[in-house]
């Protein structure tokens, strides 16, 4: 069984999956390195799509480190591949995340936005603590969505944001598994387990929260269609971003984000 990723990767959300990770990489990196990411380590990215993730990591970890990246997607491992010139200790692996196993243990394993879209998350975790060294880290990075809302309230992003998390719990995703990070790290056998966590707040004016969550919907609306989430008339995808920038405008609404949240504990 493989895992499942609900939103594809198509052009559009390769364009999708780069705003999103400029926006969450000074976050990342932080939760990397408070975890305890750092020079020399060798590292394990699980789900690494387009390597954003791994090349932070690689970053912390400098040319004395190894980061292996892996992905069931080819197109998005080519990409991934592209872009990591420059960085000698970064390679890239095609592989799932429930089997893969490497011939060596790492220092550590980290994933963003993986969880999220695996039902069998505790499975996982568990079997990559085997793919440490003894007192190993695993760190886990992954939104919770309950957060997402405009502030004052915003009709459009509420019905937005009640789309959104139909479509991806149909295709059998968790969009609150970050609140749960901790626990599925313990019960995955992890000790020490720490979380913490990281929101942005977007001024009314700001073209993010509306280019993020009109992204989100239109990789999740072939979903949306096909589960009758909403029509593509209410969906109306190429005018969401602007009519959700103008209401939040008009409402002087801001925009909170969902929290990245971080979890990480060691193999006993």
């Amino acid at each position: 069984m493989t895992a499942t990723y609900a939103l594809g990767a198509e052009d559009h959300e390769i364009a999708r999956l780069d705003l999103q990770a400029a926006w969450l990489d000074a976050a990342t990196r932080t939760l990397l390195r408070v975890a305890g990411i750092g020079p020399g380590m060798r590292v394990l990215d699980l789900g690494t799509g387009l390597g954003h993730v791994a090349m932070a990591a690689a970053d912390l970890v400098g040319e004395s480190g190894q980061v292996v990246g892996i992905d069931t997607s080819t197109r998005l491992l080519e990409r991934a591949a592209d872009r990591a010139t420059g960085r000698p200790q970064l390679r890239f692996v095609e592989g799932d995340v429930r089997s893969w196993r490497a011939g060596e243990p790492f220092d550590a394993v980290v994933g963003r936005l993986i969880l999220f879209h695996l039902p069998d998350a505790a499975d996982v975790l568990r079997h990559h603590r085997a793919a440490l060294r003894p007192g190993g880290l695993m760190v886990a990075l992954d939104f919770d969505l309950g957060s997402l809302r405009a502030e004052p309230a915003e009709p459009l992003v509420a019905q937005t944001t009640g789309w959104v998390l139909a479509a991806f719990r149909s295709a059998g995703a968790d969009p609150m598994v970050g609140a749960r990070l901790g626990p599925l790290l313990t019960d995955a056998g992890f000790a020490q387990v720490r979380t913490s966590g990281i929101q942005d707040y977007l001024a009314p004016e700001d073209p993010r929260g509306p280019a993020m969550m009109s992204g989100v919907v239109r990789s999740l609306a072939p979903r949306m269609l096909a589960a009758g989430i909403a029509t593509s008339e209410q969906l109306g995808l190429d005018t969401l971003t602007d009519r959700i920038a103008a209401r939040l405008r008009a409402s002087r609404s801001v925009f909170v984000s969902p929290i990245l949240v971080g979890a990480w504990g060691r193999r006993p």
